[in-house]
């Protein structure tokens, strides 16, 4: 055989080899994007190509951040929105689960709405729907949070007090409503089956009691959160910059998901009404983070905002350290996935079964570091080359500081050889900052806790955290709340203490 036969022969199957014809990246001219009309983001690992993210070529402005606590995806989520104010003056609405925006957003200059501390959303306010649709949003939400669905005459009970109570007030069930009339309230709904079950005529008494007690539960004196006159315009709260809406003033993860999915109805009626315009960019961007009760059921407005979003300029980001805590069809529709460090193999396999990576991409998230990324994107068109690739780190606005609170210490061998449990906890500065906030630590003790964590080189055991904490003069029971809220086992808090003690 010839030798040029040979090369011929050779080259034919080298030209079959994906690494040989398939770059390991997008082409830089879907990477690299007009500047004054995209975000940019960071570096790409392979070919050193600045990615600046726009959701032009991509299937819509949504996005998901999967990641463990401390991995950047706070960080993230705060460069994401700084640069989209500077870049289109989008507005950014923060659904905050669990407090950790709110200490940013105010350093920011931004707005606070804090839940359980005097504001009041009525969960039957109609922000521009028809009441009959108002209806049909109130009991989804119901369907979602609560075993209504079980129940069908408690169902049909609840779901004919809530109508019967707008035809009171004077609405027309199918109409746009015009003027200032005021919207019932829960409690206008509770006294309707009340006065049914008084009147002792209904052949279910138990099915009315079990109805209204499901509802009284969000309607009771000093947990009425959303069944007063509503002290918060989220039609100016749209329009007002920056803005985190605090929910961790309220009891349970049943009242908060209540009002995740109330705002996200809302929103998406107003998103409706304004329809598109001819502006680049975002308007708006809604932020969803650790929303795990809202995030993770199909019907959730999540859902129906990621599949409509585009065509009003609305962006989504819907953040968790749990992949699993996400609905499949959020990952499968959003345009971009931002993954970064990920450790237990069922989350990988939640999220590579959902996007379809390759084993390489697989291997490489097992081995990014803070601040480091994968990132997948949907294009609108059919590419030949893969959508998934990795960044060197994201460039953000400040410094990506981190604390690291080693756990080997307290574990036992067993414990230690057990890949499921976590090791170190990382903490990124501004989160250990706000949570600090967050749980009322003054000012001069957050910056002696920083300065002693500072001149350890931010890497400390967990023994050693407890000590700084309680030098301060932190009360016993704040650390171990603080620690509780961080993710640390009241197992390993305990042990920590005992060593000390």
């Amino acid at each position: 055989m010839s030798l040029i036969k040979i090369q011929k022969i050779m080259g034919n199957e080298l030209a079959k080899r994906t690494f040989i014809t398939r770059p390991p990246e997008p082409p830089y001219e879907l990477l690299l994007n007009d500047p004054t009309d995209s975000i940019f983001i960071g570096i790409t690992r392979r070919f050193g190509v600045p990615f600046t993210w726009t959701f032009n070529t991509l299937t819509n402005p949504h996005l998901s951040v999967v990641g463990i606590t401390g991995s950047g995806k706070s960080f993230f989520v705060k460069t994401f929105l700084i640069r989209a104010s500077y870049v289109w003056g989008t507005n950014a609405i923060i659904i905050d689960w669990a407090g950790e925006y709110k200490g940013w957003v105010k350093q920011s200059g931004g707005t606070i709405v804090s839940f359980g501390k005097g504001d009041y959303l009525n969960l039957m306010d109609l922000a521009g729907a028809k009441p009959i649709d108002r209806v049909k949003q109130i009991m989804n939400s119901l369907d979602i949070l609560t075993d209504i669905s079980n129940f069908p005459e408690q169902k049909r009970l609840t779901s004919e007090a809530i109508e019967q109570s707008y035809l009171n007030a004077g609405f027309i069930m199918a109409s746009v409503p015009v003027g200032d009339r005021d919207a019932p309230t829960l409690k206008d709904v509770v006294g309707l089956l009340e006065e049914k079950l008084q009147e002792g005529t209904y052949q279910y008494p138990a099915e009315l009691e079990n109805a209204i007690y499901r509802l009284r539960q969000f309607s009771r004196e000093g947990e009425d959160y959303f069944a007063q006159k509503s002290t918060i315009d989220l039609d100016r709260i749209i329009r007002s910059g920056l803005v985190a809406i605090d929910l961790s003033g309220l009891p349970d993860e049943k009242f908060r998901a209540l009002a995740a999915l109330f705002i996200l109805q809302t929103l998406k009626e107003k998103m409706r009404l304004e329809g598109w315009s001819a502006a680049k960019g975002l308007k708006a961007i809604i932020v969803l983070d650790e929303a795990w009760k809202v995030a993770s059921d199909e019907r959730s407005d999540a859902i129906t905002i990621i599949r409509e979003g585009r065509k009003y300029q609305f962006g989504l980001i819907v953040a968790s350290q749990n992949p699993t805590d996400i609905n499949e069809a959020i990952f499968s529709n959003v345009g971009t996935n931002i993954i970064l460090k990920i450790k237990f193999q069922k989350f990988m396999d939640y999220i590579q079964g959902s996007l379809n990576f390759s084993q390489f991409i697989r291997g490489e998230i097992g081995k990014l570091g803070v601040g480091q990324a994968a990132i997948d994107l949907s294009f609108q068109t059919s590419q030949q080359f893969p959508s998934t690739f990795i960044i060197n780190r994201i460039v953000g606005e400040v410094p990506l500081d981190v604390y690291t609170i080693t756990l080997a210490d307290l574990l036992t061998e067993n414990e230690l050889r057990d890949l499921s449990i976590q090791k170190e906890y990382s903490l990124e500065k501004p989160f250990l900052r706000s949570k600090l906030i967050e749980s009322e630590v003054n000012t001069d003790a957050i910056d002696g806790i920083m300065s002693e964590l500072d001149a350890k080189n931010r890497l400390v055991d967990l023994r050693e955290f407890v000590r700084i904490m309680l030098g301060q003069r932190l009360q016993r029971e704040l650390v171990v709340s603080f620690l509780r809220s961080s993710g640390i086992s009241d197992q390993l808090i305990t042990r920590a203490f005992s060593y000390g003690e």
